[in-house]
Parts: structure tokens; sequence; C-alpha cells
């Protein structure tokens, strides 16, 4: 259905199925990972994610407690994708690893308590301060 790859097309992914999520994120971690105000990310069911190539984890703390392990090209530093211990079932890719303008657009923007103030985003999205609970 898709593939994601790095800046040098060392380490790629193919997912078989549409993201379950699609979402902007404004924590901390995420600014810091991407040099940008905010990430672009998809979630993906792990099932339907195939990862070619090798690739160097970097784990971090989540805001929650819980480990991020963060996974990039050995050669060229991308961040292609990343897998949380809270969440074990789903794989998060970068919706810029798939180099595709037509990709799904966001549903939701999360802690937005660190957003910068001149980010504007669109009002159909769902916005949350922080994290959602995962009934919202």
């Amino acid at each position: 259905m898709a593939d994601a790859q790095c800046a040098c097309g060392a380490l790629r992914l193919a997912v078989s199925e549409p993201p379950l999520l699609t979402a902007l994120c404004h924590c901390l971690a995420c600014q810091r990972r991407t040099g940008a105000p905010f990430s672009a990310n998809s979630f993906y069911a792990i099932d339907c994610v195939e990862i070619c190539g090798t690739s160097t984890e970097f784990i971090r703390a989540a805001d929650s407690g819980r480990k991020v392990h963060m996974y990039f090209c050995p050669t060229c530093g991308s961040t292609v994708y990343w897998k949380a211990d809270g969440a074990p079932s789903w794989i998060g890719v970068g919706v810029g690893a798939f180099a595709d303008p037509a990709y799904a657009p966001p549903t939701m923007s999360v802690f937005e308590q660190s957003k910068h103030a001149w980010v504007q985003l669109d009002d159909t999205l769902k916005h949350f301060e922080g994290l959602p609970d995962r009934r919202d």
C-alpha cells in the first residue's frame, strides 16, 4: 500500500494497511527529534509493517515514564519509526518518511501545552493539551 524510507533509502518500511491514526505532536521530544515546531506522525498495527534494512535504536523516557524506542538509519541518521512500551501493538512512522503529498491528513493535535503560539491549526482537528485518553 505505501512505503516509507530514510533520506538515503537504506532503511525502508512497507505498510499493507492504512494508518490507524495520523496526528500532529507538539511535545518537546518530538520538537527535538524533528528540529521542527511539531511532528506529523502516523500509527499502524505492527503486524502490517515490514521493515527492511538495518536500524540503530535510541531509547528515551516518555512523559508517561514508559520507554519509547526510536529507530533511525545508521548511515544518514533519519528517524524512520518508533515503538512505545505503552502501545506494544502499534508502530509509529513519521509522515514525512512517506514523501507523499496526498498522505492522509491528521485527525488530531496532541501536547498542545507546548505548541508554539504562532502555529495555526485547522479547526476540524481534535485538540488535546496532553496525550488523549484512549477513549477520546
